[in-house]
């Protein structure tokens, strides 16, 4: 049976990607001392635990020795600008840590799973996975770790690793997992009113998972993937999503002059309220913009057929 290392197993993908592998591999984790193991529920009994830091190499070099695969669903999520350090800490210097500990044991393929904000945000309003990084005021401080963590498991398959690395847009999971991207349930659920003008890209994180592991298990290497549906105006997501949770949806556009006026609120409201999960520029301009995330290569690769919108959100909303 293989032997599969997961880093961010708790969180929220490193533990959907784990239940699908449950009774197929032979699964350990990597946590820290105080995580939570709510999301694997019953399957959190049957891992081989590695307890600790992303950061202590020594025990990554534990961790991974004999294992078949490592994948990597570890990093800190935050878009608030005084996090920058922690970020690069954890994101960065967690990655190279492991891209480390992998070339020093006997485990040389590595999973990276990163994020389409790692491709960065320019004038194009099409992105591939041949988008070349682009310094601009767009990209968050979030976005700077993750491509700097990509680029150090690229110089991981420099020195030896056989590596795969997947951009998923945002996941949509239930709303009983409680993560961050689960966030986006709540904006309809508290009763907002104003919808972004841009689009969202999205997927149902049971397709992303599935998609992991298709491409896994093809073993092409040396590749990234996009892992992305499709992208839909704000409007039209909401809508959907209303009408399935029972809810009145958003119904007027947050247009350019009342974004920056948001802008302008929320830069003071974070900082005298030390808001938990700010509102930043990028953020805002985010939501605002028509970028859109190419699939094309996966869907080629594939052929896979994605879960309608309308069953991801009963999904979402259900008990079971």
């Amino acid at each position: 049976m293989k032997k599969i290392l997961i880093t961010g197993i708790t969180g929220l993908l490193g533990s959907y990607l784990a239940k699908s592998y449950a009774g197929k591999a032979q699964i350990s984790g990597l946590k820290r001392k105080n995580s939570s193991t709510r999301l694997l529920g019953n399957l959190a009994s049957q891992i081989n635990w590695y307890e600790g830091e992303i950061n202590d190499v020594e025990l990554l070099i534990e961790a991974c020795e004999n294992q078949d695969l490592v994948i990597h669903a570890a990093g800190m999520v935050s878009f608030d600008e005084s996090k920058k350090e922690a970020l690069l800490e954890t994101n960065t210097q967690g990655t190279a840590c492991l891209v480390n500990a992998m070339l020093s044991s006997n485990c040389n393929k590595l999973v990276f799973i990163s994020s389409i904000a790692a491709l960065g945000k320019d004038a194009s309003p099409l992105i591939n996975e041949d988008q070349k990084w682009v310094n601009s005021p767009l990209n968050t401080p979030y976005a700077i770790s993750k491509h700097l963590a990509e680029l150090e498991v690229w110089r991981g398959a420099q020195e030896g690793l056989e590596v795969m690395v997947f951009n998923p847009s945002i996941l949509l999971a239930k709303i009983g997992d409680e993560r961050s991207s689960s966030q986006i349930y709540r904006y309809v659920l508290e009763g907002n009113r104003y919808f972004p003008i841009g689009d969202i890209n999205y997927i149902d994180i049971r397709d992303a998972v599935s998609l992991i592991n298709t491409l896994i298990e093809s073993g092409t290497w040396g590749q990234r993937y996009i892992i992305n549906k499709e992208a839909i105006p704000y409007e039209t997501f909401f809508k959907e999503m209303a009408k399935e949770f029972k809810l009145t949806p958003p119904k007027k556009p947050l247009n350019n002059w009342m974004a920056r006026m948001v802008i302008n609120w929320s830069m003071l409201y974070n900082y005298f309220a030390k808001n938990k999960i700010p509102v930043t520029r990028q953020t805002i301009k985010s939501a605002q913009s028509k970028i859109r995330y190419d699939n094309q290569k996966i869907n080629t690769i594939t052929k896979y057929t994605y879960t309608p919108l309308t069953d991801t959100f009963k999904w979402a909303i259900s008990i079971n």
